[in-house]
């Protein structure tokens, strides 16, 4: 059955009379909404368990998912690994050499000097014979060069020894102390990794939304969980330039939300400078009435706090019937 057009032009007129019959400036739009707490994946693995649904009442600390750990788990054991080796590292250098060490090192010495003494009397000895054309000068030339080696070797293995004794630089002491600090730093840092492959709550709220299912592999950054939290959800209204010098922080309102008879009490929080929805070239002219600017009121009352978020409002002030 086709609508009366009659029917509708009565309506349209009936409306135009009543308008023009009230003083009262119209109700501001907008919707209801909750602050919100995202939690992002700090790294991506795949999602094991849920712990709650959404539309829960979580309190702060309680676990909302928990991601898959081994994969961490295997880099935890390679750290652990890396910093007990720079740990020995650093003893080994600070505690210096063992006393068998040194001991072998002197008896290695003894034995290069006493070769060096011999070689030196042979040498002595074939220069002798050089002079008095005894012996050939291959020979001499070979002994002179066996007597210059085993004196290199002594001057050799008795650095070694003074490097035993006086110990580590504490140059490459303070190299090993580093390591151990890098290697320490990085176990921590995979530790906290790994406490949130748990994620908790961190304070109380509303689950809002879950996107990820068990099995999925969120990349990191994006949102595992969204909370609904505060003590009540406030109302985005959006306020006309005609209205806007009537309106500042701290002023009373009233909240007429879509479905709920009585209206709410609340007190307009903030107001934004800039314009929203409008662009940079309707500030001036006959376009600069179109220009909309955002505010939020929070909302009072025991029944505000049952209500969800994205319902439809609008606003009147205090003082408007």
């Amino acid at each position: 059955m086709r609508p009366d057009p009659r029917r509708w032009l009565a309506w349209l007129l009936a409306l135009g009379l009543l308008a023009g019959c009230s003083d009262a400036p119209p109700a501001l739009p907008g919707t209801l909404e909750w602050d919100r707490i995202a939690l992002p994946a700090e790294v991506s693995e795949p999602v094991l368990r849920w712990a709650v649904a959404e539309g829960d009442r979580v309190s702060a600390g309680e676990v909302l998912l928990e991601l898959d750990g081994r994969r961490l788990a295997a880099r935890l054991d390679q750290a652990r690994g890396e910093l007990a080796r720079a740990e020995a590292q650093l003893a080994e250098r600070r505690h210096g050499p063992r006393e068998e060490t040194i001991d072998a090192a002197r008896a290695e010495l003894e034995r290069a000097r006493t070769a060096f003494e011999q070689a030196e009397r042979d040498y002595r000895r074939t220069r002798e014979l050089r002079r008095q054309n005894a012996t050939a000068q291959a020979a001499f030339e070979r002994v002179r060069a066996e007597r210059d080696q085993r004196r290199a070797e002594v001057a050799s293995l008795e650095a070694r020894l003074r490097e035993l004794t006086r110990g580590e630089r504490p140059e490459r002491i303070a190299q090993s102390a580093a390591t151990v600090a890098a290697a320490r730093a990085h176990l921590e840092a995979l530790r906290l990794d790994r406490e949130r492959l748990i994620v908790r709550t961190p304070r109380d709220g509303r689950v809002d939304a879950l996107p990820f299912r068990p099995g999925d592999q969120p990349p990191v950054g994006a949102t595992l969980a969204s909370l609904l939290v505060g003590d009540a959800p406030y109302a985005r209204i959006f306020v006309p330039a005609s209205r806007r010098a009537a309106l500042a922080p701290g002023d009373r309102v009233r909240v007429h939300v879509e479905g709920v008879d009585a209206p709410f009490d609340a007190q307009l929080e903030s107001i934004r400078r800039e314009p929203a929805f409008t662009p940079y070239y309707a500030l001036v002219g006959d376009d600069a009435s179109r220009l909309v600017y955002r505010a939020e009121a929070r909302l009072e009352g025991e029944g505000a706090r049952r209500l969800p978020s994205g319902l439809p409002i609008h606003v009147t002030l205090a003082d408007e019937r």
